[in-house]
């Protein structure tokens, strides 16, 4: 009897670890995608992309890429979409040619995005100002903690979460 108790003390205590883990560890791992995957959810959500190379290679920087961006960056700009009803043209993804860094295009987290009125309109009129930040931009800061900033011929977006999806 005392052996049973123990091989089940041993279970218990197994799955009680198994859970602290679980809970303890990031929620979700990230997901990063094809280019094809990208471009097919972009396009079921009627979010057009271009390039001034007309091309999609990583590495070349006039080509617009999706290879390698998070699924999350994705999601975000799908969100931004349904949410505001406005036209989305991506014009730069995953390609070389950004700045680097953690949250950088390279790593999937950013995108840049055509100025159009109404984007703009509701970037402004919904997200909080952040204020200039010098040699970049004006910056905007949706609820969920993404960033949207006006770099005079673009939005560029850093997404650190789907903003709600």
């Amino acid at each position: 009897m005392l052996r049973i108790v123990r091989r089940g003390m041993t279970v218990l205590g197994a799955a009680t670890v198994a859970a602290v883990l679980a809970f303890a560890s990031p929620a979700h791992a990230a997901t990063f995608l094809t280019h094809a995957q990208a471009a097919s959810q972009l396009s079921a959500a009627g979010i057009t992309w271009s390039s001034s190379g007309n091309c999609s290679n990583r590495n070349n920087s006039t080509c617009t890429s999706f290879e390698q961006v998070r699924q999350v960056t994705i999601s975000g700009i799908k969100t931004l979409k349904s949410s505001s009803g406005c036209a989305i043209n991506i014009t730069a993804g995953t390609e070389t040619g950004h700045a680097g860094g953690t949250y950088s295009h390279w790593n999937g987290y950013k995108l840049d995005i055509s100025k159009y009125t109404c984007i703009g309109n509701y970037i402004k009129n919904n997200f909080t100002y952040v204020g200039y930040i010098s040699g970049w931009g004006y910056q905007w800061k949706s609820g969920a903690g993404n960033l949207y900033t006006d770099e005079g011929n673009h939005w560029d977006i850093t997404y650190y979460n789907c903003g709600g999806c």
